[in-house]
């Protein structure tokens, strides 16, 4: 904006005579320069619940097709954090953009409220009050849980509103609801039904902190330091040139010892015998030991084993190792046993000796493995039973012999005690030839944030590779042949098929999730905890057969809808719903486990999308166009999303959603993880504080959010710089319309001067772009977009040019009526598209524009997007004035050089003389007045090279500038210089377009 701005037209009095600045239409508006966005905001809150606006976007939506976002429930146990504050916003953006694209998008928010972290915290407070949990009442100790949540939910109801997020905050959804728990319980019990559900033994990761079995989704991998061992087998029944030889095993967790049943290998790979030559005195690997490597490790074994020698003394092939069984580390200590060798794919060169100590109670490669190799060792006479060597406490049990009590990991998540002792009798027994450590990646809880370990334990597993329908195997899911492909009925092969129809956004969401489902182990859904519902099944003592009985499992639905999970505890004995249906409770086992969260969130979808009338959509596969979207951040492929593609497809065939977009995480502003040690924090709550949450929602939408997205104080500066200027802009043109009616409309743009006609083009070209952006929740294109067209099109170049017009011309100048029916045009469009993103100043604005509104029930949000019709496009004109703006830039070019060299001021006291010699540009400034478009008094335009000394700009040839100062007297209205001998005698001292404006007006000189 040029000088005209910052001076403001300010007190233009001639004399002691006319105050021409009075006569000027000069922008007047109360929308303040200042946005005070962190007082104005919660009045804007305040008056949208006055209104109802939740309920009044309903009512618009009636009849549309649905846009459902349904709402990945948060956890209900702290503040906010600037993660949610990303999440929360994105997914405001999706709701209120595809409102404003026409569709019914309705917002209900949710949260997660059973689970681990809520009862370490009830916990936490019972020790510190000297009390124990397991003396307290379950029900009681639900109670607490409960009341813990509902405070925190209500906490973060009132943070997440505060960031101007719309959605029925009346009424969310809680998984800890009744009817919500009812509902869990019969999706469980639909896998019971269909035989998904069993009970088997299987490892699984276990924290022995947390005294509970953990999902992949719980756990994070971080650094640790682990024992690392080399240990003999020596070789059983060998051929004769194996006689004497042991097969070398290396592993990182020397206390799964114990539990060894079998030694892997890999047909493909070379394997020898080899000796051991010469190794230093007392060395655990002895001068003459045989040993059974993968020829690529060999040396490294020995290296680590301190060998100073060694020699090939034959190949051994894999027929020869698949025949041989070897003898336990331990052998005569307890562990009499004979070792199997197993072919597996797992099995690789790349580290270790070529060979996998298996342990099928510690691994899951290790258990499958075991298991799909049964038969064959039952044949053998080999025992196939897997021990449960370590207790949930992570104590060797007796299964362990001679290690019993001995500790992996301590309560307080220590390294116990267990590998000490193990490497001990390895020593004793001499089956040990090195030993060390590493430093590596290994999984520790998210939560209490120590190592886990994997251990046999039983658990209730959903089946990912059993036909649906089949009858439940009480011994497992081992005795079960895997049908992963193919169009076998299996969970796996059904959820494959719906991550195919569904919409990933980003793209790369697809291969990720496919590739963990396609993996994917049978899904732990057990877990040993109180707060959670429960797995509501009956299992027959003497059958081990799970109870199916329709009625039986209404009656357990139906108390939950009345009194919650809780009626499950407080049942002791499941009389209450066995005995109404002829069962003796005696002779049934009552599941006391209660689901894992993620199945909980998993459900979210039966007892929200499908019950509650506002939120039933019509998709796609039932004939409708409503689609339903799921959004949350990229660590949700093996979470929610996850938990529910595998939840519906096992109960209803079909993936929840249509739609899943991913959003990186939050990061500080050198790119590192935010944590409170680091003191890199940033807390949504101090941004709305010292800003608004205007700003972090501009920060969210111009962010590519596909990846991890920065914040910081020195990255939030430029974003309220990026508002102030967009809001600048806006009060201009509030300003402006100030003088606009309908009475002054001009209704046919195409007699609209060119200026406003190339206006309606941008408007006419932007519409397209800015919804397909908002379509495709391109959020930083519709940034992008909106900021470039209002700083540089109309506050650089369009509102500069036309404030002459504006603030001088007569009220009857068609060019003034036509520049304000544009800026009208211009407001209605940009704030109805930045009102999905600035919720609050394109309110604001919109109330200041439209009074009636304000003194009503309208909103901007209410509005759909407004419209640029297709026939304001002129593609030729814009190609013209695109050459115009090319000569104006060396004009300007120019004109900064004079004012920088203080010979002019105001580019008003400019007479410019513009040698043209491109003949494209020379003839596209025919019939304009370049000297109106540059802002100077006079131009004259030479068909010409022009001087040698002229200004030039290198990326615009053809143009040359030389400078002039304006000649004449300066107008005492609208500062140009002119002619006097042009005056109206009357009004001599302005223009004669100011003097027929002050006519109009009826002011005398």
């Amino acid at each position: 904006m040029t000088d005209k701005t910052n001076n403001a037209k300010a007190a233009q009095t001639a004399g002691d005579g006319v105050d021409y600045s009075q006569t000027l239409f000069l922008p007047q508006t109360e929308f303040p320069m200042r946005a005070g966005l962190p007082q104005r905001e919660p009045e804007l809150l305040a008056r949208w619940a006055r209104i109802d606006l939740y309920r009044k976007l309903r009512e618009a939506g009636q009849g549309r097709d649905r846009f459902v976002l349904h709402d990945g429930p948060p956890y209900a146990n702290g503040n906010i954090h600037i993660g949610h504050a990303l999440n929360k916003v994105l997914k405001d953006l999706v709701t209120r953009s595809q409102q404003m694209l026409g569709y019914d998008s309705n917002y209900v928010p949710g949260w997660d409220c059973h689970g681990l972290p809520i009862e370490w915290k009830i916990e936490e407070q019972y020790r510190a009050k000297g009390l124990n949990k397991d003396d307290v009442p379950v029900v009681e100790f639900r109670k607490e849980c409960r009341a813990f949540a509902e405070h925190w939910v209500d906490v973060q109801r009132n943070e997440f509103k505060r960031l101007g997020v719309e959605g029925d905050w009346a009424h969310p959804y809680l998984t800890m609801a009744y009817p919500a728990e009812a509902q869990i319980a019969r999706e469980i019990m639909k896998f019971a039904e269909t035989g998904q559900l069993y009970r088997g033994s299987k490892p699984v990761m276990w924290s022995v902190v947390e005294k509970t079995a953990l999902a992949e989704a719980e756990v994070e991998y971080e650094e640790h330091t682990s024992d690392t061992i080399y240990v003999p087998f020596p070789v059983l029944n060998a051929p004769a040139k194996l006689a004497g030889a042991a097969i070398v095993i290396w592993t990182t967790t020397p206390w799964t010892i114990p539990g060894n049943r079998a030694i892997s290998f890999h047909n493909k790979i070379a394997y020898g015998l080899y000796r051991v030559t010469a190794a230093p005195e007392n060395n655990w690997a002895k001068v003459g030991a045989t040993y059974i490597l993968a020829k690529n490790l060999a040396e490294s074994v020995f290296k680590a084993a301190k060998v100073e020698a060694f020699e090939l003394v034959a190949d051994v092939p894999a027929d020869e190792l698949a025949a041989l069984t070897a003898a336990h580390p331990l052998r005569g200590h307890g562990y009499d046993f004979d070792v199997p060798l197993l072919d597996g794919d797992h099995v690789t060169d790349d580290a270790g000796t070529g060979f996998v100590h298996t342990a099928p109670s510690h691994g899951r490669e290790d258990f499958d493995i075991w298991m799909a190799n049964g038969r064959q060792l039952t044949g053998r006479g080999i025992e196939t039973r897997i021990p449960y060597t370590v207790d949930a406490d992570g104590r060797f049990t007796k299964e362990a012999p001679g290690f019993e009590g001995a500790q992996v990991i301590t309560d307080k998540g220590d390294k116990g005690n267990a590998n000490d002792v193990v490497i001990k009798a390895l020593v004793e027994a001499g089956n040990i030839i090195a030993r060390g450590r590493l430093k590596h990646q290994y999984p520790h809880s998210w939560r209490s944030k120590k190592p886990v370990i994997f251990r046999n334990t039983p658990q209730w597993f959903i089946a990912m590779d059993k036909p649906i329908g089949e009858a439940p195997s009480p011994t497992g899911i081992g005795e079960i042949a895997p049908t992963l492909g193919g169009n076998t009925d299996t969970l796996r092969n059904r959820a494959l098929r719906a991550i195919k129809e569904t919409e990933w956004v980003p793209a790369a969401g697809e291969n990720r999730i496919n590739g963990m489902i396609a993996n994917r182990p049978d899904w732990v859904v057990s877990r040993q905890r109180a707060w959670g519902v429960p797995i509501t099944v009956f299992v027959e003592k003497e059958t081990k057969e799970v109870l199916v009985d329709a009625k039986v499992n209404a009656a357990i639905a139906q108390a939950f809808e009345a009194e919650g999970a809780d009626a499950w505890f407080s049942d002791t004995d499941g009389a209450r719903f066995l005995k109404p249906f002829g069962y003796e409770p005696a002779k049934y086992e009552r599941v006391t486990d209660v689901l894992d969260v993620w199945f909980d969130s998993g459900s979210t979808h039966a007892f929200t999308l499908e019950k509650r009338a506002d939120l039933r959509a019509r998709r796609k596969d039932e004939g409708g166009n409503d689609r339903v979207m799921y959004l949350e951040g990229s660590d949700q492929h093996r979470g929610w999303f996850h938990s529910s593609l595998l939840e519906s497809c096992g109960t209803r065939g079909r993936a929840p959603y249509d739609i899943v977009l991913t959003h990186g995480f939050c990061l500080d502003e050198k790119g590192e993880k935010m944590s409170k040690s680091k003191g890199n924090v940033t807390a949504p709550q101090d941004i709305i504080k010292d800003s608004g949450a205007d700003i972090l929602r501009l920060w969210v939408a111009a962010a590519d959010y596909s990846d991890d997205l920065r914040i910081g104080k020195e990255i939030l500066k430029t974003f309220v710089e990026t508002y102030r200027k967009l809001r600048n802009t806006m009060r201009w043109m509030l300003g402006t319309l100030a003088h606009f009616s309908e009475e002054i409309r001009v209704s046919e743009p195409q007699t609209m001067p060119e200026l406003e006609r190339l206006m309606l083009h941008r408007l006419a070209e932007l519409g397209p772009q800015v919804e397909e952006a908002y379509r495709t929740y391109d959020y930083k294109k519709v940034v992008f977009l909106l900021s470039q067209f209002m700083n540089t099109e109309l506050s650089a170049f369009y509102f500069d040019v036309r404030k002459d017009a504006l603030y001088c011309d007569p009220t009857s100048s068609h060019v003034r009526r036509s520049a304000l029916t544009a800026v009208d045009h211009l407001f209605r469009c940009l704030t109805t598209w930045l009102a999905p993103i600035l919720v609050f100043t394109a309110e604001e604005a919109w109330l200041e524009r439209y009074p009636t509104e304000k003194a009503g029930e309208g909103s901007v949000h209410l509005e759909r997007f407004a419209e640029a019709p297709a026939s304001w496009l002129d593609p030729e004109l814009a190609e013209r004035w695109g050459k115009i703006r090319r000569v104006r830039r060396v004009v300007t070019g120019a004109l900064e050089l004079e004012r920088a060299a203080k010979r002019i001021g105001s580019s008003l006291e400019a007479a410019p003389q513009v040698f043209v010699s491109d003949a494209d540009l020379y003839a596209a400034l025919s019939g304009v007045d370049l000297a109106e478009i540059s802002i100077t008094s006079d131009i004259r335009i030479t068909n010409g090279e022009g001087p040698a000394e002229a200004f030039r700009l290198a990326e615009i040839p053809g143009v040359a500038v030389v400078s002039h100062r304006a000649a004449g007297i300066k107008c005492a209205r609208s500062w140009k210089y002119f002619d006097p001998k042009t005056a109206d005698a009357a009004y001599p001292e302005v223009t004669p377009r100011d003097a027929k404006a002050l006519k109009e007006l009826g002011v005398s000189a």
